[in-house]
């Protein structure tokens, strides 16, 4: 069970990483991890968030370490 907890953080640590190579881009440079990780705010905030495109960046990273925690699982119940 410890191996299986291990492989599931392991992968989707590489995910996010991958996540943000591809799309933590913005203007040609990377956001920071705090801008783009930081949640709440006040309203201005979050709306500068939301038109600027770092929620649908930050969606698609979140994503990317999600399937990376499936692969994980996926490799570590088949063995």
């Amino acid at each position: 069970m410890n191996r299986t907890v291990l492989n599931i953080a392991i992968f989707a640590a590489i995910g996010l990483v991958l996540g943000y190579a591809f799309f933590g881009k913005w203007g040609g440079d990377y956001v920071s991890l705090n801008t783009l990780f930081s949640f709440g705010g006040n309203k201005l905030q979050t709306a500068f968030r939301s038109v600027s495109g770092i929620e649908d960046m930050r969606n698609k990273i979140l994503i990317c370490g999600a399937v990376g925690a499936a692969v994980g699982a996926a490799i570590a119940f088949k063995k």
